[in-house]
């Protein structure tokens, strides 16, 4: 296993940015790419219900939630049953999940998600049972019904079952009818904020000034993470149109060096404005070799000696020879990754480099290992 020695000596010059510019390799984007209007959100709604129709995979008796349910279902139909002799190997008790998109109408429809909460096998070509799907305020806003797909099977019996993706868990396609809508009465007050999906000072200010020099002086950076904007008096009866030009114009963001690592998969990106200090970097290979190998001993022919078996362990030790490359105070993320491998370092190496130059602080960006 290689061995990584990072020799980091004192920077002599620096390669930097301007305070307030951005470096050449930041891309122009929409407003609408990096930002969203604050009150235009999804909810998340829940529920309680039965799947029916499964082909013997469902809950046990011994879930005795999944009884209960069944139990109570048949009394508000008017029809009263034993429970004792009640079987539930056709029915699964069922947790439902939806999102309710913003602008969302009475009578629209949206996906559910069906997962199993008993010990039920599986759920596929079964129908989930009217089931109201619930706010976080308790009000309900939809009603989920109708047939069950998983995307899945469990096939076999016993020890011998062959299971594809997760049966327990599926989906109902437009199952669910809106049943309240929440209205955004956005810039009802005559103001709207936008909210940066990467907060960071320049951004905002770039936002700001981007909007200003459309419209005038309507927009200023609150704070990192949110612009406030006035609505002009001749937008105010058509506030959708105005957030719809103002998501059109081309901002430059700006965000702070980062390098990400995933040292699980070996994965490293770097961004553009990664610079670091004049550092020398020196990468060695040391080899160890141990080899056990046998060797018999005959006797001499026609005497009673034996033969013995003796066991040797060689030692074989193997240092490459080092190779150094020294990299230039440069803000040019090429440059580092062009280096690294010329030393030819690895991936897992070249985390173990990044993390010996951030130590000694010629690395000038955020280190963040996942």
């Amino acid at each position: 296993m290689k061995k990584i020695l990072a020799l980091l000596m004192a920077g002599v010059f620096a390669i930097g940015l301007m305070p307030g510019t951005a470096s050449a390799d930041s891309a122009v984007t929409r407003i609408k790419d990096i930002s969203k209007v604050q009150g235009v959100r999804a909810n998340q709604l829940m529920g309680y219900g039965l799947v029916v129709g499964l082909d013997g995979t469902g809950d046990g008796n011994k879930s005795t939630e999944t009884i209960q349910s069944i139990v109570n279902m048949l009394k508000s139909f008017g029809v009263s049953i034993n429970q004792s002799t009640l079987k539930a190997k056709n029915v699964a008790a069922v947790v439902v999940t939806a999102t309710l998109p913003p602008f969302v109408r009475e009578g629209d429809n949206i996906d559910v998600t069906v997962s199993s909460i008993g010990d039920a096998k599986s759920i596929q070509g079964g129908t989930l049972l009217q089931t109201p799907l619930r706010a976080g305020n308790g009000n309900v806003y939809a009603v989920a019904q109708g047939a069950v797909s998983t995307g899945g099977f469990m096939a076999g019996r016993g020890s011998n079952t062959a299971t594809k993706n997760f049966p327990t868990v599926g989906t109902t396609p437009n199952g669910a009818i809106v049943e309240r809508s929440v209205e955004a009465d956005i810039g009802a007050d005559g103001n709207i904020s936008l909210s940066l999906a990467q907060p960071d000072f320049t951004t905002a200010t770039r936002v700001a000034q981007a909007i200003n020099s459309q419209f005038g002086s309507v927009a200023k950076a609150a704070n990192p993470g949110r612009i406030d904007i006035s609505v002009p008096a001749y937008y105010r009866n058509n506030v959708v149109a105005f957030i719809a030009n103002i998501e059109e114009l081309a901002v430059m963001p700006d965000n702070s060096a980062k390098i990400v690592v995933n040292e699980r998969t070996g994965t490293i990106v770097m961004g553009g404005d990664v610079s670091v200090d004049e550092v020398a970097i020196t990468q060695g290979g040391l080899s160890i070799k141990v080899q056990k190998n046998k060797n018999a001993n005959q006797p001499d022919p026609f005497s009673y000696g034996t033969t013995i078996v003796t066991r040797n362990t060689d030692v074989q030790v193997k240092e490459d020879k080092a190779s150094t490359i020294v990299l230039p105070a440069t803000a040019n993320v090429s440059d580092i990754v062009g280096a690294l491998n010329a030393v030819g370092a690895t991936p897992r190496d070249t985390i173990s480099i990044l993390q010996a130059i951030k130590a000694s602080g010629a690395l000038h960006a955020e280190l963040q290992i996942m």
